[in-house]
């Protein structure tokens, strides 16, 4: 078993410890279930092909005369600051 030190909201806190309470069990093997069972019910991860990505370049800008706004992105930002 491995440590790890974790921080959580009071309210959550709270809403652990009340059910450890319950179920006479610890707080930490009370988020340890939690942890397991939600990790368990992921989906694997699926492999990414190029079809997955066929939004990429599918829309427009209107870059003016900071184009390209992916060079000059720099630029783009101070113009809008500016305003």
């Amino acid at each position: 078993m491995k440590r790890a030190q974790i921080q959580i909201e009071e309210e959550v806190y709270e809403l652990i410890r009340r059910r450890a309470f319950k179920e006479k069990k610890s707080i930490a093997g009370v988020i340890r279930e939690i942890v397991k069972k939600d990790v368990s019910s992921a989906t694997p991860h699926q492999t990414s092909s190029v079809k997955d990505f066929s939004f990429v370049g599918s829309g427009s800008s209107k870059q003016g005369s900071l184009k390209p706004v992916s060079e000059r992105h720099d630029h783009a930002l101070e113009e809008i600051f500016q305003k």
